[in-house]
This record gives C-alpha cells, sequence and structure tokens, in this order.
C-alpha cells in the first residue's frame, strides 16, 4: 500500500508554476513586456520584474492593465520562488478584480508551493467559476491539491477532467495511471 503523505509530498514537488496562465497587455510597453516575459516558459531575470514594477508605478495603465500586470508579476515571482511577493500580486489583482480568473489560478499554484492544499482547492475552483482560460491546469492543481488532502476521488476526476481538456499535456495521463478504479 503506498503512503498518501508520501504520494502527497511527491505531487506537490512535481505541480509547478503554470504554463502560462498570464493575461494578455497589448501595446508597446513595460506592461506588455511583462506580460511577455510572464508568457514565456523561459526563467525571468530581475529585469523582468522591474518592467513590470516600471508599468505600476510610470506608465498610465487602464484598470485592466493594472490587474494584469499584477498577475504577470505574480507569475515572475513564483518562478522565482518569491513566493510571499507572488502571492501578494494575486490578492491585490484580486482585490481590484474579484472576476479575474488567471488570478485566482495562479495564487491556487502559489498556495500548493506553500502546502496550503485547502485554500488551493478553493482557489482553482474559483478560477473555473471565473472560466479561467486555462481550465486544464486548474483542474490539475485542484487534483493535486485534493489528492494532498487525501480526497483521492476528487483527485482521479480532476486529473481526468484536465488529461480530458487537454490531450496533448502528459502530466494528467501519467498522473491517472497511478489510480486504479474499482467498483463500489
Amino acid at each position: 500500500m503506498i503512503n498518501r503523505k508520501l504520494l502527497a509530498a511527491a505531487a506537490f514537488a512535481t505541480f509547478a508554476v503554470p504554463a502560462s496562465a498570464s493575461v494578455l497587455v497589448v501595446g508597446n510597453s513595460d506592461a506588455r513586456m511583462c506580460f511577455e516575459a510572464a508568457d514565456s516558459p523561459m526563467m525571468p531575470a530581475a529585469r523582468d520584474i522591474r518592467r513590470c514594477d516600471d508599468a505600476l508605478r510610470h506608465e498610465s495603465l487602464t484598470g485592466y492593465e493594472v490587474v494584469a500586470t499584477h498577475v504577470n508579476r505574480g507569475i515572475l515571482r513564483l518562478r522565482r520562488n518569491s513566493v510571499e511577493e507572488a502571492v501578494a500580486d494575486f490578492d491585490r489583482a484580486i482585490t481590484l478584480d474579484p472576476n479575474q480568473p488567471e488570478a485566482y489560478l495562479n495564487k491556487g499554484a502559489a498556495l500548493i508551493r506553500r502546502q496550503n492544499p485547502a485554500e488551493a482547492v478553493q482557489l482553482f475552483t474559483a478560477s473555473l467559476e471565473h472560466n479561467t482560460s486555462r481550465p486544464a491546469i486548474a483542474h490539475y492543481g485542484r487534483a493535486v491539491a485534493n489528492e494532498a488532502l487525501g480526497n483521492v476521488a476528487a483527485a482521479y476526476r480532476d486529473y481526468r477532467r484536465a488529461s480530458e481538456l487537454d490531450p496533448e499535456w502528459a502530466e494528467p495521463r501519467t498522473e491517472l495511471r497511478r489510480f486504479r478504479v474499482v467498483a463500489q
């Protein structure tokens, strides 16, 4: 029998920052450069975060762009393991726009890193309720969090849904192979 706590720890270790759950900003501004860095699979540099800072301090941004820049800067901070600063950015985005799904999604990922699965489940659910552009990631994150909480059936359903939504993504299929479904 597999130890659930060990399995949950392994799931926490493998769950990375969502693959570009960034928020689009158009134009040729620092806010746009911040978005492009957050949307890139590359490890962000300190200058990428400074561009986000500069955009928030010096540019005349719309309300949408301010929220987007907080989400995008949060993604960059999370990728650089500045979890607390990332959470602060996601919280600011949620305060400014409680309907911004990517803020909930990315904060959920941050809370997985902080090993706070109960709140992460709520955040991934909120991102789905607000129509995240990355539902497969939200289901996958919620599956990881549910598994850490011992909610194995819910985790299985979310891994399966993530796999259905993004059949090319290998991680949900890999996780599903660990499960054995038995009739009750």
